[in-house]
């Protein structure tokens, strides 16, 4: 407060004493014996012309105010004056009158004001504004470094008032013109008429010098004027009707500095507040309450037009082609906030699921809950952003959507396999998960309201938007057409050479809505999948090699826990992110929509409405399934896949979006014409087993899930039997996949495909689909084609083999490492030949564990089928297939050989002898009241023998086994073992047979010979029908060859049959004894 010692002055020097008729009037008036006028009422009463009435006259006095009146036109004049300083000194809180408080009315003056000490002293004794002065007045305020320290008391009160001392002494300049503008529209409010016009102007100068101040914020010193409008709005956006204010000031501000750009344009001053917006909110985490206040803000800039054009050019990245630039915009900053770590393996420093391992489930479970809801808010906030873009103008629009095709593009190497194994190259090319996993759940929402069942406005996507190649910025802009690259993906079916393609003059939003969600979850949320179940297996094996180090003691035990302790926390972090259940219900919507869009597609569909699905399928014409990338296919895959492991609930409460994803499925999995890549169409039999009801029981401790409504969908689907066929289609045709990998490739295929098929014959019209397929098969054994369910049935023989010998050796290995370090062979290895040593053993235990898991899966599968499934089981050469495959088994099983699998720990390996040896006694016991059968199961000379099956039994017994099963086994055994001693009969009458009546590969007696056309080599007819399931060439110059290509040799068959009768005849005639 300034010295106010001075304030004495002669009050006859202050022109407006001329007002009154006497000095001492004047001074009675200014120590405020009068009652102060209110405000709104006429501002002064002019005294009356009757001076000498006064006994203390003007005249009587040193200074003439006589003479002072005579500077005014008019008392009306100084009255209306007097009223318009006492105005300014309300809005603008400065005065240059320094007098006694004491000697000044309380005519509407404020508490405080900023004495303006230079510009009153050059204002020559004048010390009141008006409106020839008030802007220089203004500019002289503003400028002022410390503006508080001129603060002087208006009135006589000399209490403490904060709020006045703050409001006038304000240093910062946006918000005191702010201030004052709030106070200028009141006075334009509450002032007479006549000052009406004054009040405005003064409104209007606050908006000016505001524009003043944003286009030359170097001359005042010591602020950051950005700041200050940032900081303005930002205290807005708190409250509706205070965000109403501030918004129609900035409006009027915004309005001057599109009006005067040639000192700085609209975008060089907004573009420093956009810069100050991204550090700070850079600094926020998801949970904080201020980042939706800055969230709130960015939305106000969305809505802006004139901001959101300048917004969307400030976003563009300084390199388009490198991903992680994108992120390090402004846009890119709000999108990268997430519960995931903001830089990848650094946990410390984070803020969420700290010391899993000291929280209870519950604890962790609120913490999840609460993150969702605010990632719920969030993600709602990032919709709206991107709308209000989307709506604002066609300029934003483009700029929007260009920035979206630009990002994906330099990102598309995420997906690559390398980015994965290098780390510390993905992390400086590629935007995070975390700005993919948010952008993902934005584009969401802008997909749901087409994401509804059956809705025709998804009819309207046109898939040839995929095939444009490189367009000019021109074309991109008047066609839509902004995503880039996708002339480059691979799509579900290759573009037929005589198909042309009719692109459209304008793609649609919907299009290039779909086909921007569509590639940004395959860019984020497929690799974020991955790295879930990469963490999820690592804490199992963690968890299992820290409790064994808690056994031993030592340090190692509590360097484990830190591991698991800082790997549980990434977890927990990447489960929550990837959870979020109202982002997992719009990414199901979509696919399921996706789903329904793919199978119109699959029927040839182009037209407004969606057509009835119906088998058997109509042919391909002019099919745009050419140009839909499988990306499409992938991510619906993916994302159900992950529900089953990661969010299971949600697939109970989906029921509608699983008969689209069933029909889906459906159509495609075993259709090559409609899908060609056989590894896309194998995984969707994973999908299919993620979407059917769980079979195995749950794990102790945990809640079985509920499956009422996927029971329904299962049971009631209306094209179950195509559903069967399809999942056996794909079974056979994994098998020659053109990979250089796929003899491996098609187990791991397959492995899901055994409980489907599992589940489904556990329903009656499941299982009727499959029971005719085999009825088929039985009929038409020797078609050109072989049937399907006889390839399939091969094939699952081929892989019982492979897989339980394969099984067979590791365990044989394991048994032998096992003995060596029993017997202390590894005591006195060097360290490295101990780790090796460590390491076989536990790669050969994990190797027998998946081959005894598959081994398993095949022979039960077997079992099941074979209990009313028997005509192709029993033909010829099937049935030899099945025998000595069964046969083999048995001996490894329950012969001399088994001691070589008698491993430590059965379970570690997922080794079960008994559900093996149950399995096929159950197999023979369905297949033994078949002749047939009985009579072939001799025949398999390498493995079976009467003891073999006598020991089966005994092992029958000590399993505890149903008597039934045993007895029944038994009666078989001697059943086979009679005609097994007629064989033997035979076989000595066939010994001396002549070569060419033996089978060329088997070396058997031929009993149908046929001649193959291009080696014209004679075999018999099982063993080329046997060879032709697998490899469709003759066996001797590998050239193609089926079945219906094979001649009967008619004239070898007679010979051998007169050969056959002549032996018998002689026999008869040598009698017992010959």
């Amino acid at each position: 407060m300034t010295d106010q010692g001075n304030n004495n002055q002669n009050i006859s020097r202050n022109p407006f004493a001329a007002l009154f008729s006497s000095l001492a009037d004047a001074k009675q008036f200014a120590s405020g014996q009068k009652p102060p006028l209110h405000h709104g009422e006429p501002p002064c009463e002019l005294p009356s012309q009757g001076g000498s009435e006064n006994s203390d006259s003007i005249e009587d006095n040193d200074d003439s105010v006589a003479e002072i009146s005579r500077s005014f036109l008019s008392r009306q004049e100084l009255c209306e004056q007097l009223n318009i300083n006492h105005m300014i000194q309300r809005i603008f809180l400065i005065t240059l009158d320094n007098s006694d408080p004491s000697l000044r009315g309380g005519n509407g003056i404020p508490p405080r004001c900023v004495f303006l000490v230079e510009m009153a002293a050059e204002m020559d004794g004048q010390d009141w504004l008006d409106m020839d002065n008030i802007e220089q007045a203004l500019f002289n305020r503003l400028l002022m470094l410390e503006p508080g320290n001129h603060l002087i008391y208006m009135t006589s009160c000399n209490a403490v008032n904060l709020s006045a001392d703050r409001d006038a002494g304000d240093k910062c300049a946006i918000p005191f013109l702010y201030a004052c503008y709030q106070r200028a529209k009141e006075e334009v409010t509450k002032v007479p008429e006549k000052l009406l016009s004054y009040a405005v102007r003064c409104k209007n100068l606050t908006v000016s010098n505001t524009r003043t101040v944003l286009l030359t914020p170097e001359i005042y010193i010591r602020q950051n004027v950005y700041e200050q409008l940032l900081d303005l709005l930002l205290e807005g956006v708190g409250g509706a009707h205070w965000f109403e204010l501030v918004v129609e000031f900035v409006e009027e501000v915004i309005a001057g500095l599109l009006a005067d750009q040639e000192v700085r344009t609209f975008s060089e001053v907004i573009g420093p507040v956009l810069d100050i917006f991204q550090g700070r909110v850079k600094e926020l985490d998801l949970c904080q309450l201020l980042l939706f206040s800055y969230l709130d803000l960015l939305l106000y800039f969305s809505r802006q037009k004139d901001i959101a054009t300048v917004l969307m050019e400030h976003i563009q990245p300084k390199d388009p082609n490198n991903g992680l630039q994108y992120q390090k915009t402004l846009l890119g900053t709000v999108l990268s906030i997430s519960c995931l770590l903001k830089t990848p393996g650094v946990v410390e420093g984070h803020s969420f699921f700290l010391n899993p391992s000291r929280s209870s489930p519950q604890e962790m479970k609120v913490q999840e809950s609460n993150i969702h809801q605010f990632m719920g808010q969030f993600h709602d906030k990032l919709h709206q952003l991107l709308k209000n873009l989307l709506q604002q103008s066609g300029e934003t629009r483009h700029l929007l959507l260009s920035w979206l095709g630009g990002c994906l593009q330099a990102n598309a190497g995420r997906t690559k396999i390398w980015a994965n194994q290098m780390p510390e190259i993905f992390f400086q090319m590629y935007a995070s998960d975390a700005f993919f996993l948010n952008l993902g759940a934005a584009l969401l929402k802008l997909c749901q309201p087409f994401c509804r069942p059956r809705s025709p406005k998804l009819l309207t996507f046109n898939p040839t938007y995929c095939a444009l190649k490189e367009l000019s910025e021109e074309e991109r802009r008047n066609r839509n057409v902004h995503a880039r690259g996708l002339d480059k993906e691979t799509c579900l079916v290759p573009l037929p050479p005589q198909q042309s393609v009719e692109y459209a003059q304008s793609y649609s939003l919907l299009t290039e809505n779909l086909i921007f969600t569509q590639m940004t979850l395959h860019l984020g949320f497929h690799r974020l999948h991955e790295q879930m179940v990469k963490m999820n297996q690592s804490l199992h094996r963690l968890q299992g090699t820290w409790r064994e180090a808690q056994l031993t003691g030592g340090p190692a035990a509590e360097q484990l826990r830190e591991q698991f302790e800082r790997l549980m926390t990434v977890y927990l972090s990447t489960k929550a992110a990837a959870t979020q259940p109202g982002m997992l219900q719009c990414c199901l919507n979509l696919q399921a929509s996706s789903a329904t869009l793919l199978v119109q597609l699959g029927l040839s569909n182009q037209g407004p409405e969606h057509a009835q699905l119906s088998f058997p399928l109509p042919p391909l014409h002019n099919s745009l399934l050419c140009h839909m990338p499988e990306f499409f296919a992938e991510n619906l895959g993916d994302f159900f896949v992950f529900l089953r492991r990661f969010a299971d609930e949600v697939l109970e409460s989906s029921a509608d979006s699983l008969e689209q994803v069933l029909n889906f499925i459906t159509v495609f999995m075993g259709n090559v014409e409609r899908m060609k890549n056989p590894h896309l169409r194998a995984k969707l039999a994973e999908v299919l087993e993620a979407v059917m009801p769980h079979m195995e029981p749950a794990s102790a401790g945990t809640a079985q899930p509920i499956m009422f409504q996927r029971q329904r969908v299962f049971c009631s689907y209306h094209h179950a039997p195509h559903l069967a066929e399809a999942l056996i289609a794909v079974f056979v045709d994994i098998e020659f996949t053109g990979d250089p990998h796929q003899f491996e490739q098609k187990f791991n295929y397959r492995r899901p495909m055994y409980p489907i098929l599992k589940f489904m014959w556990g329903k009656e019209s499941y299982r009727e689909s499959i029971k005719s397929l085999a009825v088929y098969a039985s009929e038409n054994l020797e078609a050109m084609n072989p049937p399907l369910f006889l390839r399939y049935l091969n094939l699952l023989m081929n892989d019982a083999i492979f897989l339980l010998d394969e099984a067979i050796q590791y365990l044989s290995k394991i048994k032998l490492l096992q003995l060596e370090k029993d017997h202390g062979e590894w005591e006195g290895l060097a360290p490295d030949a101990l780790r090796e040593k460590e390491s076989s053993l536990h790669m050969l235990g994990q190797l027998a564990r998946f081959h005894n898991i598959m081994s398993n899966e095949t022979i039960g599968t077997l079992a099941f089928l074979t209990s009313e499934i028997k005509c192709i089981f029993v033909h010829p050469f099937m049935a030899e297939r099945i025998i000595s495959m069964l046969n083999h088994f048995l001996q490894h099983l329950v012969g001399p050989k088994m001691g070589a699998l008698k491993v430590k720990d059965f379970s570690e390996f997922d080794f079960k002898p008994q559900q093996l040896v149950s399995d096929i006694c159950t197999i023979y016991l369905n297949l033994g009241d078949e002749e047939n059968f009985c009579a072939t199961v001799p025949k398999d000379g390498r493995s079976y023998s009467p003891t073999l099956f006598s020991q089966t039994v005994r092992v029958l017994k000590k399993i505890n086994k149903p008597g039934e099963v045993i007895v029944g086994f038994s009666l078989l055994a001697d059943k086979i073992k009679s005609h097994a001693d007629r064989q033997l009969q035979d076989e000595e009458t066939y010994a001396d047979a002549p070569d060419d009546f033996l089978d060329p590969i088997m070396s058997t007696l031929m009993l149908d010979p046929v001649l193959l056309p291009s080696s014209n080599v004679t075999v018999d007819r099982s063993t080329i029908a046997r060879h032709l399931l697998s490899d469709q060439t003759d066996p001797f110059n590998r050239s193609p060859l089926t079945m219906d290509q094979i001649r009967p040799n008619e004239e070898l068959k007679q010979q051998i049959l007169q050969w056959l009768a002549q032996h018998k005849q002689e026999r008869l005639q040598m009698g017992p004894s010959g």
